[in-house]
């Protein structure tokens, strides 16, 4: 007898102990449900991820509304509750619904009141623990404030080079795209289209200053660099060369031969420039808008790779619309002075920077990085249609260089985080240059551009 007493007793024991844990797992879950009637349960808020469950990486869907509250009184394992509904379950209900509405109930199990108004980045910093959590708090975010703010300022600057230079807003937003990435542009088109134009009414809008190099055959990397000198006055010093600037302009680079084009790979890289034995800073921000002259075969030099792969972008562009063109007649520049143009200086470094801060704060999700990397892998397993016209695909800077770019169009587009067609939308300037072909896809005019559609296409499929 004594034995199945204390067996008994036993037996009471454990049933109070699951008792208690049902109890608690109740409580949580009223807990929250109470919570997501109060915020109202919103899905999307202007297009912003709303933390919940993810859907394939395909446009604004791929950010998926929060799923419902399930029922906390359902004898389900989804609700809390082990095994079926039953007798036990309603017993648990009745005798926690008192407890409910007990001051001792919400002191025993605080939990984060939600904030008043939900906004996009109060979304982004959602706990990690929550249900199909999205968006990971372990990165510093940026707010919508400065996202706005800059935005506000990028179109500013885009209205302002339009006075000067219209009809390529895409090559206008490729070289504010590679100021926000820190980054350097090759540009390719044929003579007379204003290529030269555009970086300095760049230069001048963002209160920037700018130099112009002009590459020759007899160029010396002193010439672009900078040079020690010795005066019986003073001694030894160092003369600066062009390249001290924020925005340098280098014309026609390919009519230099290498030795010359190599000086610029450190500034282009590093921010600096050796001369003699002493090293000197750039001036931040400091960006490259090179042309090479795509026409000629004599006396011209092909860029080496090395210094191609520096370039965040390069960007082809040819003739203007008819409709641009009359316009270019009307307000020819060639028979005006460049500060006759009524171009305003809405920025300043201090400001460029701080945007090229803010642009590593955007967002990118895993999702998005797999997607990016399927495409620069393939470059490199050349496992696909064209893939034997590639000689050597994209090197770890095509990745890189994807990666940062389509954080800067997604802040173009006035977003704090990245999508999928912020990709597709930067992929080409990113690759273009980097995708080494064979001579037969010379010889049939397969192009890096016509690569790269096909790429996406197969991509986008899988």
């Amino acid at each position: 007898m004594e034995k199945k007493r204390k067996s008994s007793k036993k037996r009471k024991a454990r049933k109070e102990v699951k008792k208690k844990a049902r109890k608690k797992v109740v409580r949580k879950r009223v807990l929250k449900k109470k919570r997501l009637v109060k915020e109202g349960n919103p899905e999307i808020i202007k297009g912003a991820i709303v933390a919940g469950g993810a859907g394939p990486v395909e446009g604004e869907e791929f950010f998926a509304k929060e799923p419902p509250a399930s029922n906390v009184f359902e004898g389900s394992p989804q609700a809390g509750y082990e095994g079926p509904a039953g007798e036990a379950d309603e017993e648990l209900e009745e005798e926690s619904r008192d407890d409910f509405e007990t001051e001792e109930f919400y002191k025993e199990e605080p939990e984060e009141s939600p904030p008043k108004e939900r906004s996009v980045i109060d979304i982004f910093k959602k706990k990690e623990t929550q249900t199909n959590q999205f968006v990971s708090e372990r990165v510093k975010r940026a707010n919508e404030k400065e996202i706005l703010g800059a935005s506000k300022l990028i179109s500013d600057i885009k209205g302002e080079v339009g006075k000067a230079f219209f009809g390529h807003e895409k090559v206008v937003e490729s070289l504010i795209r590679a100021l926000l990435c820190d980054g350097h542009v090759l540009l390719e088109g044929v003579p007379g289209i204003a290529k030269t134009l555009v970086i300095k009414s760049l230069a001048k809008i963002s209160g920037c200053s700018s130099k112009r190099i002009q590459f020759t055959v007899d160029l010396l990397p002193t010439d672009i660099t900078g040079l020690t000198t010795y005066d019986p006055n003073k001694g030894f010093e160092v003369v600066k060369g062009p390249i001290f600037a924020n925005f340098v302009i280098a014309d026609e680079i390919n009519r230099s031969p290498p030795k010359t084009q190599s000086a610029l790979l450190e500034a282009m890289q590093e921010k600096q420039v050796s001369i003699g034995k002493e090293t000197h800073k750039l001036p931040p921000p400091f960006f490259v808008m090179a042309n090479q002259n795509p026409l000629e075969t004599e006396g011209v030099y092909s860029l080496p790779e090395a210094q191609v792969d520096r370039f965040l972008f390069k960007v082809v562009f040819g003739y203007p619309k008819q409709e641009h063109e009359e316009r270019v007649m009307e307000q020819n520049v060639t028979f005006k002075k460049f500060e006759d143009i009524d171009l305003k200086t809405i920025a300043s470094p201090k400001r460029i920077i701080a945007m090229q801060q803010l642009t590593h704060k955007v967002y990118l999700d895993d999702k998005i990085k797999k997607y990016l990397m399927k495409l620069v892998n393939l470059t490199r397993n050349k496992n696909f249609k064209y893939g034997e016209y590639i000689e050597m695909g994209g090197s770890p800077r095509a990745s890189i260089n994807t990666y940062i770019s389509a954080k800067a169009e997604a802040l173009l587009r006035g977003r704090a985080y990245v999508l999928p067609k912020d990709v597709d939308a930067i992929i080409h300037d990113v690759l273009r240059h980097r995708l080494i072909l064979s001579y037969r896809a010379q010889a049939e005019n397969v192009t890096p551009d016509k690569i790269i559609d096909e790429m996406l296409n197969i991509v986008r499929s899988s």
